[in-house]
């Protein structure tokens, strides 16, 4: 028996014939049948590239249908699909080329140039382009080829795709995904969120990574609901998709830049059944906020790329501002002692590992890296920090190289923002560890104003003074106009703590 995933999807899609899949503003739109269809020529045509079964295709291009549907096409053939962030650049990209070594690299058509002098470097041997409009030299292809109607054998532990995490320590790291672990998690979630084929995603993240692709298409495909697809976030998109959307997944910028719009209301989001939150921390206040003008709750829910998702908060039931939520069916967690990964108690802060099909299968060519994270018992160490309440909600406290450690104390880094960003004047803050010649790290705080807002360091240490043990306060406090993020929201707190690495030099 298979268990390749488009055997899954492409029984739902067979049933759904009809309906629409894809639609996007311009009105260009794939139902069901047209999405199948094209899936097989673009599997023909990917065979006649010159990629075998269990080839990597590496594929950097700006979102459109065509790309959900090479996706697709690469399940159904066997390959494995590498999608790769559009910010990278050249020399960027010369690294996963050459560290995957892919049989095929899908370009955009205006970086073609570039893209062939990187693949000519690396080995790569053959390079297609896919536009935005189903235009590329990738698509020209597909004009004379005999369809793949079939669909390749895989087994549940077989890979369908790489995802290569941001690499803020070190080289990045290539994620390998297998069917069991794309398959099994689409369905909890599905099961999870509610989905139906009634549902309508309104689709507004990039796709190049888990949350865009692997939660929001493939929930879509397990469930035979459709999607509104967005080339990126806009407010008046989004917006104007309310009226026959009935979710929204999305990152914590999302819903803060919906709250700045007036048109937010209770009537606008009457067609809404569910708003989700993930990929970076959503605050209580953004929570609180948005439940005032709406009257939902935003469903925060976690994961990882080696993880897909863990956690979330209950559909039924209360979700709670500041968590995110409880296990996944089928899903384990443990909060533990970093060091020797004996679980802890409730309530005591420790390092989160989770087992369950979910998980991936290692990295890609770095098997020492593998063995350090992915214990023999089959727990993967997450990296980040968590406490579990006494209603069994898991909140994520930080991550483990965010930890400060100031004069031989502890100090953790969300602990700190919460009470910063309770301050008047103050939109978000950032807290790192700093190298310091008497603490070893020296707690430092950088900080965003609302626009006017008349905010000095003294203010902020003033505050803080009665708030926070001596060892968790700042020694320094700066002021930023925006915070370093990358393209899922998340802070790089590794670039602030470059940028400010010498400021106690001299202390």
């Amino acid at each position: 028996m298979s268990h390749n995933l488009f055997e899954t999807f492409s029984t739902r899609m067979r049933a759904r014939q009809n309906a629409n899949f894809i639609t996007t503003p311009e009105g260009r739109n794939y139902t069901y049948a047209q999405a199948l269809d094209m899936s097989a020529t673009l599997a023909a045509t990917l065979i006649s590239l010159g990629v075998s079964l269990g080839d990597r295709v590496a594929v950097q291009v700006d979102k459109s249908p065509e790309a959900i549907l090479l996706y697709l096409a690469c399940l159904r053939m066997g390959g494995v699909y590498l999608p790769l962030n559009t910010g990278y650049t050249a020399s960027e990209i010369g690294y996963f080329l050459g560290d995957a070594e892919p049989a095929l690299f899908v370009c955009r058509p205006d970086s073609l140039e570039a893209a062939s002098q990187v693949a000519a470097d690396t080995g790569c041997p053959q390079v297609v382009t896919l536009g935005t409009k189903g235009d590329g030299t990738l698509m020209e292809q597909t004009a004379g080829a005999t369809p793949f109607s079939g669909i390749e054998t895989r087994a549940d532990g077989d890979l369908a795709a790489i995802l290569y995490t941001s690499g803020t320590t070190g080289r990045s790291k290539g994620a390998m995904l297998t069917h069991g672990n794309l398959g099994s998690n689409a369905k909890t979630l599905a099961e999870a969120w509610r989905f139906t084929e009634t549902d309508r995603l309104i689709h507004a993240l990039p796709i190049f990574h888990t949350h865009g692709l692997f939660v929001a298409c493939n929930v879509v495909l397990m469930s035979g609901a459709s999607m509104y697809f967005l080339p990126r976030f806009d407010v008046d998109n989004v917006i104007g998709a309310m009226a026959d959307g009935t979710v929204l997944m999305g990152v914590p910028t999302f819903y803060t830049r919906l709250l700045q719009d007036p048109r937010l209301t209770p009537e606008l989001t009457a067609n809404i059944r569910l708003f989700t939150s993930g990929s970076a921390p959503l605050t209580a206040d953004t929570h609180n906020a948005f439940r005032q003008r709406t009257g939902f709750a935003i469903l925060e829910r976690y994961g990882m790329t080696e993880t897909n998702m863990i956690t979330s908060n209950p559909y039924d039931g209360e979700r709670l501002a500041g968590t995110v939520g409880m296990p996944l069916s089928g899903v384990e967690v443990r909060i533990t002692d970093a060091e020797t990964h004996k679980t802890i108690a409730p309530g005591d802060i420790g390092m989160l590992e989770v087992r369950g099909p979910n998980v991936f299968s290692g990295y890609w060519r770095m098997p020492e890296k593998t063995r350090a994270e992915l214990l023999d018992d089959g727990f993967f160490v997450t990296g980040d920090l968590a406490m579990l309440d006494e209603r069994g909600y898991i909140h994520i406290v930080g991550r483990d190289k965010d930890l400060v450690i100031s004069g031989g104390f502890n100090v953790y880094p969300k602990e700190v923002e919460q009470v910063i960003d309770e301050m008047v004047g103050v939109v978000e803050s950032a807290v790192i560890g700093v190298s310091h010649p008497d603490f070893g790290e020296g707690v430092t705080a950088v900080l965003v104003l609302k626009p006017g807002a008349k905010v000095e360091e003294a203010d902020v240490l003033f505050e803080l003074s009665d708030k926070l043990a001596k060892y968790k306060q700042p020694k320094r406090v700066f002021f930023v106009d925006s915070l370093p993020r990358n393209t899922m929201g998340k802070v790089q707190k590794n670039q602030l703590r470059d940028q400010y690495k010498d400021i106690y030099a001299d202390a």
